[in-house]
């Protein structure tokens, strides 16, 4: 006689919601059956249908938008960053587009020209967003220190309409007789700005990813201050941490 063992019920489901996503049936991009759903469709517990998302999520056939629910494929659409380093941050021009917006110009900004330490009120300031594969992922808006502005002045890739495989950091780093040695960041979720929503694609007031980050050089003068509002649908934040020592 033989026994047959029937697999566990969250990997029966897990199977088949990766087959109706390979078939077509949930087109990338598109929303799943929420959890509730799918309990009450499949007469399963809400534990056993939350393992079968844990895995596709691990496996990155599934990705989570928290407050909005689980959405199909994404690796040919979303962008995954791995993050680890400084040059993990200026390589980002490696697989994606920057498109500026607008081109670097003189501005008082007082909030900018605090957090860039400055004895002013004037910075200068260059908008774009940037793509990967052709679809806009975030919106960017950078100030720079006057005297680190003017090595970069005449760059033709921080004019309007530019569109190049570079980051301004990436960008300011040659210029500058000192390295870039550190990158002081917060991430956080806000509404999109209207400029943000109409570089993405997007409602006003969307839930957005917002990184600021802090570029210094290795003598402790601030060099860049980048804000970025990025959407959730299209783009991964991942950061690999390591033990001190």
């Amino acid at each position: 006689m033989v026994v047959t063992t029937r697999a566990p019920a969250y990997q029966i489901l897990r199977e088949q919601l990766r087959a109706d996503i390979a078939a077509g049936h949930y087109p990338d991009g598109t929303r799943l059956p929420t959890e509730s759903e799918l309990v009450a469709r499949h007469g399963l517990s809400r534990q056993t249908v939350r393992r079968a998302f844990q895995d596709l999520v691990a496996e990155g056939v599934v990705f989570r938008v928290p407050g909005r629910g689980s959405y199909a494929g994404g690796q040919g659409r979303r962008y995954l960053r791995q993050l680890g380093s400084i040059e993990d941050l200026m390589s980002l021009s490696q697989d994606t587009t920057m498109e500026v917006l607008e081109g670097l110009r003189r501005r008082v900004d007082i909030e900018a020209a605090s957090r860039l330490r400055l004895d002013g009120d004037v910075v200068y300031t260059v908008v774009f967003r940037r793509l990967h594969a052709g679809i806009a992922f975030g919106h960017t808006v950078v100030h720079l220190p006057p005297a680190v502005a003017e090595t970069v002045s005449g760059s033709p890739h921080l004019a309007t309409g530019a569109t190049s495989t570079h980051t301004v950091i990436g960008l300011l780093e040659p210029c500058s007789p000192v390295p870039i040695a550190e990158a002081a960041q917060s991430i956080t979720v806000s509404a999109a700005t209207d400029a943000a929503a109409a570089a993405v694609g997007c409602p006003p007031g969307h839930p957005m990813l917002r990184v600021d980050r802090l570029y210094t050089d290795s003598d402790g003068r601030a060099m860049e201050l980048a804000v970025s509002q990025f959407l959730p649908e299209q783009y991964t934040y991942r950061v690999t941490l390591r033990r001190s020592g």
